[in-house]
């Protein structure tokens, strides 16, 4: 699977079933077809629609879309994004809203990198815009990034996230969601040990492996039973030419796209069905809800395969951060010396991706922390999405965790705060 070839292949089966998309929908939308007393047609030009939009989302990123937002003062403010720290793996993105004051709750949103773009926290980032001023790990497609650039492993993402903190401030808060909760984490015990005027306010972790094995799950299970040779084989694929970081290492995003498709093969396969019906009927609208989720979820971005390759073996089977054994940059990151950055951990009881337990683990760790700065809250019936960009967050999540920085924010200046956090 290592060469060019089967990732170039990957790319021509995806830019053959978009033309083929295409075809389909030109055809079957030919005017004299109307003459025709049959629905095939109808259902030709549907079902080339669904698949050539489908296909085309594949390769692109999409955009943030938040164009606005309403202020305090009842005002709608334009929001634009801006880069503040710029880096070959990702960006540090800046959420500005014209014509507002700075806000005194400053957020890192920490977007994982597994898979989707950052664009997939969307709706988290929108319901947190009108009462705080956001900043957005961006982290970049592998493919476009040429090999001259390096390698980008757990402990890169972990110095990538001390430089974020560092840049922002103490008065920042951070908010990690799945994946890159544990790296946040020893980015923060790193800080607390190198720098730690620089940690951050409070920390929230929302449904991340901080202990894999606390409570097994698919993903769990699947790590466990691969060894890392077979994955390396399966999974692991170099980029073509077309691309500025040909010859680049990566986990491919289409293959990880038909891993979590796999995952719930029926659901999507029926979700599909009944969108091209809808389409034949007249009934599909270019914003509807089907277009909006999968113009998301089908937006997939190649991984750094030394960064694919060190989460499994040294988080998932090796448990470094469950047993606080992790080491960055030659340097062990003790995640007792954190001491007095208040952390409060999320987790939804119908998670299957990282169940309850896994990320509460992290309470255990904090060894340095008085029990009065650790705080938990299991959401009752939320799933994985549910927590971060559901309803559940919106309803009980979201305002638990903006109480929770507010009460623990440290009791700072604010004239110092926003001083701090300006860029």
């Amino acid at each position: 699977m290592r060469h060019m070839l089967t990732y170039d292949m990957m790319e021509t089966a995806r830019n053959a079933s978009q033309w083929l998309g295409s075809t389909a929908r030109s055809f079957g939308s030919y005017p004299a077809t109307g003459l025709a007393p049959v629905p095939w047609f109808n259902l030709m030009a549907a079902w080339g629609e669904v698949v050539e939009r489908s296909f085309s989302r594949m390769v692109a990123k999409p955009d943030w879309g938040i164009r606005s937002v309403t202020g305090q003062d009842g005002r709608d403010h334009l929001v634009t994004t801006r880069s503040v720290v710029d880096r070959p793996f990702g960006n540090l993105v800046k959420f500005e809203v014209q014509g507002r004051a700075p806000m005194a709750r400053q957020v890192l949103l920490v977007a994982p990198m597994s898979g989707h773009y950052a664009t997939l926290l969307r709706s988290t980032v929108a319901s947190l815009l009108p009462d705080c001023d956001v900043h957005v790990t961006d982290w970049h497609n592998a493919r476009d990034i040429p090999v001259s650039c390096g390698k980008f492993d757990i402990e890169d993402y972990t110095l990538y996230l001390v430089d974020f903190m560092e840049h922002l401030g103490p008065e920042i808060h951070v908010i990690a969601v799945c994946q890159p909760a544990p790296l946040t984490l020893a980015a923060t015990a790193y800080l607390a040990a190198k720098r730690p005027d620089a940690q951050p306010a409070t920390l929230t972790l929302i449904g991340g492996p901080i202990d894999p094995d606390a409570a097994p799950t698919e993903v769990t299970d699947f790590g466990h039973r691969i060894t890392m040779g077979q994955l390396e084989e399966l999974a692991i694929q170099r980029v073509g030419f077309k691309y500025a970081g040909a010859g680049r290492m990566v986990y491919p995003g289409l293959l990880q796209l038909a891993s979590f498709m796999s995952m719930n093969a029926e659901r999507h396969g029926q979700a599909f069905f009944d969108q091209i019906l809808r389409t034949a009927k007249g009934e599909a609208r270019d914003n509807d809800h089907h277009n909006r989720f999968y113009d998301e979820y089908l937006a997939v971005m190649d991984m750094p395969a030394e960064f694919y390759l060190s989460t499994v073996e040294r988080l998932f089977k090796g448990l470094e951060i469950a047993q606080n054994r992790l080491v960055v940059a030659g340097e062990p990151v003790d995640i007792g010396r954190i001491t007095d950055v208040a952390v409060k951990i999320v987790e939804g009881e119908k998670d299957d991706i990282s169940a309850p337990g896994q990320c509460l683990a992290a309470l255990e760790l904090l060894t340095g922390l008085p029990e009065d700065r650790k705080f938990s809250h299991l959401e009752p019936g939320a799933g994985h999405y549910g927590i971060f960009a559901g309803k559940s967050w919106r309803n009980n999540i979201r305002p638990l965790v903006l109480d929770f920085i507010d009460a623990h924010g440290g009791g700072r200046d604010r004239a110092v705060a926003l001083k701090s956090v300006q860029p």
